[in-house]
Protein backbone atom coordinates (compact mmCIF):
# COMPACT_ATOMS: atom_id res chain seq x y z
CA UNK A 1 0.00 0.00 0.00
CA UNK A 2 1.47 3.12 -0.96
CA UNK A 3 0.36 5.95 1.71
CA UNK A 4 1.19 9.98 1.31
CA UNK A 5 2.61 10.21 4.35
CA UNK A 6 5.92 9.23 5.62
CA UNK A 7 5.41 9.41 9.46
CA UNK A 8 2.80 8.67 12.07
CA UNK A 9 2.86 10.67 15.13
CA UNK A 10 0.55 9.41 17.97
CA UNK A 11 -0.39 10.93 21.20
CA UNK A 12 -0.75 8.33 23.82
CA UNK A 13 -3.52 8.53 26.24
CA UNK A 14 -6.61 8.11 24.80
CA UNK A 15 -4.74 7.06 21.40
CA UNK A 16 -2.91 4.32 22.27
CA UNK A 17 -4.54 3.33 25.63
CA UNK A 18 -7.65 4.20 27.46
CA UNK A 19 -5.48 5.02 30.79
CA UNK A 20 -7.60 8.15 31.79
CA UNK A 21 -10.01 5.79 33.99
CA UNK A 22 -6.94 4.88 35.78
CA UNK A 23 -5.15 8.25 36.04
CA UNK A 24 -8.53 9.17 37.75
CA UNK A 25 -8.27 6.11 39.82
CA UNK A 26 -5.30 6.97 40.54
CA UNK A 27 -5.69 10.49 41.73
CA UNK A 28 -8.95 10.06 43.62
CA UNK A 29 -6.99 7.82 45.75
CA UNK A 30 -4.45 10.67 46.49
CA UNK A 31 -7.07 13.05 46.88
CA UNK A 32 -9.23 11.41 49.04
CA UNK A 33 -7.39 11.33 52.35
CA UNK A 34 -7.68 15.39 52.39
CA UNK A 35 -11.20 15.18 51.92
CA UNK A 36 -11.60 15.79 48.65
CA UNK A 37 -14.14 12.96 47.24
CA UNK A 38 -12.73 13.37 43.51
CA UNK A 39 -15.98 12.25 41.02
CA UNK A 40 -15.78 11.29 37.23
CA UNK A 41 -17.82 14.17 36.71
CA UNK A 42 -15.49 16.62 38.03
CA UNK A 43 -12.61 14.89 36.90
CA UNK A 44 -13.77 14.68 33.60
CA UNK A 45 -14.98 18.27 33.58
CA UNK A 46 -12.05 19.95 35.31
CA UNK A 47 -8.85 17.51 35.14
CA UNK A 48 -8.64 16.39 31.73
CA UNK A 49 -6.73 18.38 28.80
CA UNK A 50 -4.44 20.16 31.88
CA UNK A 51 -0.66 19.31 32.88
CA UNK A 52 -0.56 17.67 36.20
CA UNK A 53 0.94 19.88 37.96
CA UNK A 54 -2.58 22.63 36.72
CA UNK A 55 -4.94 19.64 37.87
CA UNK A 56 -3.83 19.78 41.15
CA UNK A 57 -3.38 23.64 41.14
CA UNK A 58 -7.32 23.20 39.88
CA UNK A 59 -8.04 20.71 42.77
CA UNK A 60 -7.13 22.73 45.45
CA UNK A 61 -8.99 25.94 44.36
CA UNK A 62 -12.12 23.97 44.33
CA UNK A 63 -11.73 22.82 47.50
CA UNK A 64 -10.25 26.67 48.89
CA UNK A 65 -7.24 24.66 50.26
CA UNK A 66 -4.37 26.32 48.02
CA UNK A 67 -2.06 25.21 51.62
CA UNK A 68 -2.50 22.08 50.31
CA UNK A 69 -0.73 22.13 46.79
CA UNK A 70 2.15 21.46 48.11
CA UNK A 71 1.40 17.80 50.41
CA UNK A 72 -0.47 16.55 47.42
CA UNK A 73 2.42 17.08 44.95
CA UNK A 74 4.57 15.70 46.98
CA UNK A 75 2.81 12.16 45.99
CA UNK A 76 3.08 12.69 41.77
CA UNK A 77 5.66 10.21 42.00
CA UNK A 78 3.79 7.71 43.56
CA UNK A 79 0.84 8.57 42.01
CA UNK A 80 3.30 7.81 38.92
CA UNK A 81 4.41 4.56 40.15
CA UNK A 82 1.08 3.24 41.04
CA UNK A 83 -0.47 4.33 37.36
CA UNK A 84 2.57 2.36 35.97
CA UNK A 85 1.34 -0.52 38.08
CA UNK A 86 -2.13 -0.66 36.88
CA UNK A 87 -1.75 0.00 33.45
CA UNK A 88 1.28 -3.14 32.66
CA UNK A 89 -1.23 -5.21 35.34
CA UNK A 90 -4.21 -4.74 33.08
CA UNK A 91 -2.61 -2.87 29.98
CA UNK A 92 -6.09 -0.92 28.38
CA UNK A 93 -4.67 -1.14 24.59
CA UNK A 94 -7.15 -2.80 22.08
CA UNK A 95 -5.49 -6.06 20.13
CA UNK A 96 -6.52 -4.76 16.48
CA UNK A 97 -4.64 -1.08 17.60
CA UNK A 98 -1.73 -3.37 18.98
CA UNK A 99 -1.46 -5.50 15.61
CA UNK A 100 -1.37 -2.44 13.54
CA UNK A 101 1.29 -1.09 15.33
CA UNK A 102 3.18 -3.83 14.76
CA UNK A 103 1.93 -4.95 10.96
CA UNK A 104 2.34 -1.35 9.92
CA UNK A 105 4.95 -0.53 7.14
CA UNK A 106 6.32 2.65 5.27
CA UNK A 107 5.98 5.42 7.53
CA UNK A 108 7.80 5.84 10.39
CA UNK A 109 6.38 6.09 13.73
CA UNK A 110 6.31 8.22 17.03
CA UNK A 111 4.69 8.92 20.09
CA UNK A 112 4.02 12.50 21.21
CA UNK A 113 2.89 13.26 24.72
CA UNK A 114 2.98 15.48 27.31
CA UNK A 115 2.92 12.51 29.90
CA UNK A 116 6.22 11.33 31.23
CA UNK A 117 8.96 8.80 29.48
CA UNK A 118 8.13 6.68 32.86
CA UNK A 119 4.55 6.61 31.92
CA UNK A 120 4.93 5.72 28.42
CA UNK A 121 7.88 3.51 27.77
CA UNK A 122 6.85 0.72 30.49
CA UNK A 123 3.22 0.32 28.37
CA UNK A 124 4.62 0.05 25.02
CA UNK A 125 7.32 -2.43 26.30
CA UNK A 126 4.59 -4.65 28.09
CA UNK A 127 2.37 -4.25 24.84
CA UNK A 128 5.69 -5.61 22.86
CA UNK A 129 5.55 -2.29 20.55
CA UNK A 130 8.39 -0.32 21.74
CA UNK A 131 10.98 -1.05 19.30
CA UNK A 132 8.51 -0.26 16.55
CA UNK A 133 8.53 3.74 17.92
CA UNK A 134 11.55 5.70 16.67
CA UNK A 135 11.03 8.49 18.39
CA UNK A 136 9.09 9.58 21.50
CA UNK A 137 8.55 13.06 22.79
CA UNK A 138 7.47 13.52 25.98
CA UNK A 139 6.17 16.86 28.24
CA UNK A 140 10.45 16.99 29.67
CA UNK A 141 11.46 17.38 26.67
CA UNK A 142 9.93 20.21 25.34
CA UNK A 143 9.71 24.19 26.35
CA UNK A 144 6.59 24.99 25.45
CA UNK A 145 3.83 21.82 25.92
CA UNK A 146 0.41 21.44 23.81
CA UNK A 147 -1.77 22.80 22.20
CA UNK A 148 1.79 24.48 20.82
CA UNK A 149 3.40 23.08 18.35
CA UNK A 150 6.72 22.19 19.41
CA UNK A 151 5.93 18.55 20.40
CA UNK A 152 4.40 17.41 16.88
CA UNK A 153 7.18 19.72 15.02
CA UNK A 154 10.10 18.35 17.46
CA UNK A 155 8.83 15.08 16.57
CA UNK A 156 9.13 15.72 12.76
CA UNK A 157 12.61 16.89 13.04
CA UNK A 158 14.01 13.88 14.80
CA UNK A 159 12.09 11.60 12.41
CA UNK A 160 12.95 13.81 9.36
CA UNK A 161 9.40 13.74 8.06
CA UNK A 162 8.10 15.93 6.11
CA UNK A 163 4.73 14.94 6.08
CA UNK A 164 3.83 13.51 9.60
CA UNK A 165 0.11 12.66 9.84
CA UNK A 166 -0.82 13.62 13.84
CA UNK A 167 -3.34 10.94 15.58
CA UNK A 168 -4.68 12.56 18.76
CA UNK A 169 -7.93 13.15 21.19
CA UNK A 170 -8.00 15.99 22.89
CA UNK A 171 -8.79 19.44 22.02
CA UNK A 172 -4.91 20.79 22.78
CA UNK A 173 -3.61 18.17 21.01
CA UNK A 174 -5.42 18.24 18.09
CA UNK A 175 -4.45 22.16 17.82
CA UNK A 176 -0.80 21.27 18.68
CA UNK A 177 -1.07 19.16 15.23
CA UNK A 178 -2.83 21.42 13.54
CA UNK A 179 -0.47 24.51 14.28
CA UNK A 180 2.72 22.36 13.49
CA UNK A 181 1.01 22.81 9.69
CA UNK A 182 0.07 18.75 9.67
CA UNK A 183 -2.68 16.64 9.17
CA UNK A 184 -4.45 15.48 12.08
CA UNK A 185 -6.59 12.23 12.83
CA UNK A 186 -9.28 12.91 15.45
CA UNK A 187 -9.85 9.95 17.52
CA UNK A 188 -12.57 9.62 19.68
CA UNK A 189 -11.45 6.74 21.48
CA UNK A 190 -8.87 4.10 21.59
CA UNK A 191 -11.09 0.97 20.30
CA UNK A 192 -11.37 3.54 17.03
CA UNK A 193 -8.09 4.32 16.39
CA UNK A 194 -7.14 1.20 14.54
CA UNK A 195 -10.08 1.60 11.98
CA UNK A 196 -10.16 5.78 11.79
CA UNK A 197 -6.10 5.56 11.04
CA UNK A 198 -6.28 2.97 8.33
CA UNK A 199 -8.82 5.00 6.85
CA UNK A 200 -6.86 7.93 6.42
CA UNK A 201 -3.45 6.18 4.93
CA UNK A 202 -6.06 4.80 2.44
CA UNK A 203 -7.15 7.84 1.46
CA UNK A 204 -5.54 10.86 2.82
CA UNK A 205 -7.44 13.28 0.73
CA UNK A 206 -10.59 12.87 2.72
CA UNK A 207 -12.14 15.47 4.84
CA UNK A 208 -10.93 15.41 8.77
CA UNK A 209 -12.86 14.00 11.25
CA UNK A 210 -15.11 16.34 12.75
CA UNK A 211 -16.83 13.95 14.96
CA UNK A 212 -16.55 15.42 18.93
CA UNK A 213 -13.59 14.35 20.91
CA UNK A 214 -14.66 13.09 24.74
CA UNK A 215 -12.01 15.51 26.96
CA UNK A 216 -9.10 14.21 28.39
CA UNK A 217 -5.91 15.42 29.59
CA UNK A 218 -2.71 17.16 26.97
CA UNK A 219 -0.90 14.64 25.88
Amino acid sequence: MTVAYDAILFDFDGVLVDSEPVHYECWRGVVEPYGFHLTWEDYAARCIGISDHAMIRSLCRIMDRDDLFDPIWSQYGAKKEEFRRRMIDDLPMPEPLRRLILELEGPRLAVVSSSGRLEIEPVLEAAGIRTRFAVIVTGEDVEHRKPAPDPYLKAAALLGARRPLVVEDSVAGIASGRAAGFDVVEIPHPDETARLVMERLRDPAQVPCSTPVRPRRTG
